[in-house]
C-alpha cells in the first residue's frame, strides 16, 4: 500500500495502468512477462531519480550511496541493490515477481482502476477490473502517442514508458490508439536504445542508464514465452 498520501505515482504504476486493457475485459497486457517489465520500470524510476547507476560493463547496477528513494516500493528495490552491486537481470528476477499486487492496489486506491464483481453462469462471482473514469490512463496513452506518432520530444518518464511498452511486446494491442505502423515501430526501437533526442549532458547520462536497464528487462523477457 502506498502510505504517502497524495504522492505522485511511480513509473511502474503508470506502466501497469497503461498495460491495463479496459476494453478487453479488464485484462493486463503482457501478463506472461509482466514481472520483468514492472521490475524494469522500478529500476528505470530509480535511475531517473539518480538513486542507482550502472556499474562496470553497464550490465550491473549499484546504488548511489546515501540517496535512497522515499517511496516504499522503490526503497525495497534500492535496499536489495544496496547489499552489493548486481546484474540488472538478477535484480529484475528478485524484485519483479512481487510487484503486480501492490502496484495494482495503489491504482485502485487512486481511483485509476475500479475493482468490482460479476456473476458467471449465474453461479460464480468473479472479481473484475474496470477503468476508474478519472482520465489518467487516457492521458498516459496520449503522452505516449504524441511521442511515437506525432514525433514530440519525450520527457524522460514518457520515453521510458514507451520503451518499456515496446520491449514488452504489447504495443500492437494499442493499435486503435497508437497505430502499429513502421514509423511508430522504428521510433519505439529508438527509445529502447536511449535515443530520446537532444538534451542536456545530465539527461544524456540518465537516459543511457535507463536504456541499459530497459534493454536488460527486454532481454530477460524474451526468454519467457509470452501469453
Amino acid at each position: 500500500m502506498n502510505q504517502r498520501t497524495g504522492a505522485p505515482p511511480t513509473l511502474a504504476e503508470d506502466l501497469l495502468l497503461l498495460l491495463f486493457q479496459p476494453a478487453a475485459g479488464g485484462t493486463i497486457a503482457g501478463e506472461g512477462t509482466l514481472f520483468y517489465t514492472l521490475g524494469g520500470a522500478v529500476l528505470a524510476d530509480l535511475a531517473l531519480g539518480d538513486h542507482v547507476r550502472t556499474g562496470s560493463g553497464r550490465a550491473r547496477v549499484e546504488v548511489v550511496p546515501e540517496h535512497p528513494p522515499s517511496d516504499a516500493i522503490l526503497r525495497a528495490a534500492w535496499d536489495y541493490v544496496a547489499r552489493k552491486p548486481r546484474g540488472v537481470q538478477t535484480v529484475l528476477a528478485a524484485i519483479g515477481p512481487t510487484l503486480r499486487a501492490p502496484l495494482l492496489e495503489r491504482l485502485v486506491e487512486r481511483g485509476d482502476i475500479r475493482r468490482g464483481t460479476r456473476r458467471t453462469l449465474g453461479l460464480f462471482t468473479t472479481t473484475v477490473l474496470a477503468d476508474g473514469g478519472n482520465g489518467r490512463r487516457a492521458g498516459l496513452v496520449e503522452d505516449v502517442r504524441q511521442v511515437l506518432v506525432a514525433g514530440a520530444r519525450p520527457a524522460p518518464r514518457v520515453a521510458a514508458l514507451a520503451a518499456l511498452l515496446s520491449g514488452s511486446g504489447t504495443l500492437p494491442q494499442f493499435h486503435r490508439e497508437i497505430p502499429w505502423i513502421s514509423p511508430v515501430i522504428a521510433r519505439a526501437k529508438e527509445l529502447e536504445r536511449g535515443d530520446w533526442g537532444a538534451g542536456a549532458a545530465g539527461e544524456a547520462v540518465t537516459r543511457t542508464v535507463t536504456a541499459t536497464i530497459v534493454n536488460n528487462a527486454i532481454i530477460a523477457a524474451t526468454v519467457v514465452p509470452r501469453t
